[in-house]
């Protein structure tokens, strides 16, 4: 990494926190992700290599206890919430270069490479520890299969974090008074032999790397007390049969155990990379460039000087995360890489909480505003990202509520920001049929500098929050110079003038497209359009500011509508509405960091149904479809895709090949001889470079193939 200001020569990588794969995503989850699209969109603009990466989290007991809860296999019932977070993701304009999970191959054949590194380094060992058991159920409890109280502060805490309280990572045996989650029964202690990383021989290291890592301010000083006190080595492997399995040798006497899921899960930082990479190509972009050039020698870091180990030509890496998983990403995370011989982290950005109406959100009793309530109120994804970006400063909470939201939108998106752009556009359109022949003034162009400049600061300042006020301001500096000067006062008198005032608007209204892009990018592309500019908004760079907009365009439309009383009143009595109902429960909460690992969710929709639709297709409609049984005959995966397969099916009449996104939900090896139904008639497609005749039918996110209860012949016409 480097300490230069962006762009800089060397690839950058952002992160998010992963979510685990064991609930529905809610607005106070989205914070994190929307803030991480938010910067790696602005140093795309900026010209910086960027990679925006993330995976959602498929081990660990929260995906476990869960799963057992349903009585759902944890892959399936992971894969499960993975798809889901694959359409909510885009639905608030969250644009991953790559999105995987931990369970992927890549990810897991890397977890087991750099553990193996860490053992033939000696910075593993095995060690006998006191780790919670359930008598009754006769099993051990890792992790969030037992609760209690902190050591620490005393706050009510889970097995490996003190979540209600002082947020400190607990070790196996360290919660006080413990209790079974699955019984409910007072747990007991018994010995079991455990794998450890030396996390002490890096102390001097955490050191030195907690004085110059950048980004926010509460990653540097939170972990600073633990790290110059007595580091503590760390308990990698836990008693569980889900999870990566460890890669070496195991204890004597033990048959099986898996890596605690904070190994792998930000190991899929480094895989998620490297399949965009390997998707993209090298020339595009070269994980190895981001995450291993540059880097020193494997192995522990020589105490006498620890800065010794200071990168200045390697990737800059950048991690987005919630504030109760600092500690994971600033002390674990960093020797890990340093042991293995990988890049360490440029910044960590850690964002506050997202309260609701001043109380934390709560998943377990469904005190929340979900994923999808926003994208079923029809509201524009672009006013939740520019609330959440703006509502606060980073590092401190923020505060949710639609009246808040529309107080924000109202006042600063279509008073300020939508009706600048507007009122420029349509005076211009109107009288010069677009933008007026006329040079920029040299105190608009300085103002648009300035902006840039503004815009600059706030990425090598990590302050996301700047990154939308820069465009708002700008916006209203422009209708004050529109106000000052009148233009419509000079068409006759001076045109000359009034010709000058507008050519200054429109050059604004082109900077403010480029400048919104991060924060507002479907408003940005809108409004990069009605300037009748060609290509995309997303792809220019910052200089776009001052480069001369086009001459013609249309009638513009207004960017943002007024957020209406009644609309604001009907949300918010069904959120007041949730809010009491979750009131009248139990006092339990588990208020949930911003964009951090979720947990359990109140809101599951594992048993909901979708409604039938009220629109009825007429019988002439539906017989031209053309249903036939068919036999599969072969099924293979397709290189490179996460979800898709390749089948061969005989459907009588001849053989087709036919693309279908099973490839994580069956068994491909046992598919032949399967027979299912398939639309025959389909027009052809290509996925992933692989020509589709035909598709197959099954039921649900499970993909639950349709098959036929007797032995029709493959060909036979389904009715």
């Amino acid at each position: 990494m480097s300490h230069d200001d962006f762009p800089t020569d060397n690839p950058a990588v952002v992160t998010c926190g992963l979510p685990y794969a064991n609930g529905s995503l809610h607005l106070g989850h989205l914070r994190t992700y929307v803030s991480g699209d938010t910067y790696a969109r602005a140093l795309d603009t900026l010209g910086q290599q960027t990679a925006f990466v993330c995976g959602s989290d498929m081990h660990g007991t929260p995906v476990a206890v869960d799963a057992k809860k349903r009585d759902i296999d944890p892959e399936k019932f992971a894969l499960k919430q993975h798809k889901k977070y694959l359409e909510w993701f885009p639905a608030f304009d969250i644009d991953f270069d790559y999105y995987g999970h931990t369970r992927e191959e890549t990810n897991a054949e890397l977890t087991s490479e750099i553990v193996l590194e860490l053992e033939e380094r000696g910075h593993i060992f095995e060690d006998e520890i006191e780790v919670a058991w359930d008598p009754e159920a006769s099993q051990p409890l890792p992790d969030r299969y037992v609760e209690g109280t902190c050591p620490y502060c005393g706050a009510k805490a889970r097995g490996d974090e003190c979540d209600e309280g002082c947020q400190r990572h607990l070790e196996p045996g360290e919660i006080k008074k413990p209790v079974s989650t699955i019984t409910g029964n007072p747990a007991e202690y018994r010995s079991r032999t455990h794998k450890f990383f030396r996390l002490s021989d890096f102390q001097k290291y955490l050191q030195g790397f907690i004085d110059r890592v950048e980004g926010t301010s509460n990653a540097r000083n939170q972990p600073r007390e633990w790290i110059m006190g007595e580091l503590e080595d760390w308990c990698i492997t836990r008693d569980m049969d889900w999870g990566i399995d460890y890669p070496d040798e195991l204890p004597a006497g033990r048959d099986t155990l898996v890596l605690y899921v904070w190994v792998d899960a930000p190991v899929e930082y480094i895989s998620a990379t490297k399949q965009y990479s390997d998707r993209v190509g090298s020339e595009e972009f070269d994980w190895k460039a981001a995450w291993k050039d540059g880097a020193p020698e494997a192995g522990a870091p020589d105490e006498a000087d620890p800065d010794a180990w200071a990168q200045t030509d390697s990737g800059e890496i950048i991690h987005v995360i919630g504030q109760d998983i600092i500690q994971h990403h600033t002390v674990f995370w960093p020797s890990m890489l340093r042991a293995a011989g990988y890049n360490e982290p440029r910044a960590v950005m850690a964002c506050g909480f997202v309260n609701l109406d001043g109380d934390a959100f709560s998943t377990s009793r469904n005190r929340a505003v979900w994923a999808d309530d926003y994208v079923e109120s029809g509201l524009h994804p672009d006013l939740y990202r520019y609330h959440i970006v703006t509502g606060s400063e980073f590092v401190a909470d923020v505060d949710f509520s639609w009246d808040g939201l529309a107080e924000r939108v109202n006042s600063e998106l279509v008073g300020t920001l939508g009706n600048f752009c507007y009122r420029s556009l349509l005076f211009a359109e109107r009288n010069y049929g677009g933008t007026p022949d006329a040079g920029v003034s040299e105190a608009v162009a300085e103002r648009i500098e300035t902006a840039a400049e503004e815009f600059r600061a706030a990425i090598d300042d990590y302050r996301v929050r700047g990154l939308g006020e820069a465009p708002v301001a700008l916006a209203r500096f422009g209708n004050e110079y529109i106000q000052r000067h009148e233009p419509w006062k000079l068409t006759d008198d001076d045109p000359e003038a009034a010709a000058q005032v507008i050519r200054d608007c429109v050059q604004l209204s082109k900077a403010l497209a480029v400048l919104m892009e991060p924060v507002l990018p479907g408003k940005a592309a809108e409004l990069w359009a009605q300037l009748g500019e060609s290509g995309s908004v997303h792809d220019v760079g910052l200089e776009a500011v001052h480069a001369a907009p086009p001459a013609e365009f249309g009638e513009p439309a207004e960017l943002f509508d007024q957020l209406e009383d009644e609309t604001v009143e009907r949300l918010d009595e069904q959120l007041q509405a949730r809010i009491e109902a979750a009131d009248d429960g139990d006092d339990a909460d588990d208020g949930e960091a911003a964009g951090t690992e979720t947990d359990e969710s109140g809101a599951d929709d594992a048993g909901d149904m979708e409604p039938v639709t009220d629109e009825r297709v007429p019988f002439e409609e539906f017989k031209q479809l053309d249903l036939r049984v068919g036999e599969v005959l072969a099924a293979e995966p397709i290189d490179g895709a996460d979800e898709l397969a390749r089948l061969e099916v005989d459907i009588g009449v001849e053989t087709r090949q036919i693309v279908a996104g099973i490839k994580q939900l069956h068994d491909l090896g046992e598919l032949p001889g399967t027979r299912i139904v398939v639309v025959a008639n389909l027009e052809k497609s290509e996925l992933f470079g692989v020509e589709s005749d035909g598709m197959l039918l099954a039921a649900g996110e499970d993909a639950d193939l349709l098959t036929t209860q007797a032995d029709a012949e493959p060909g036979t016409r389904v009715r």
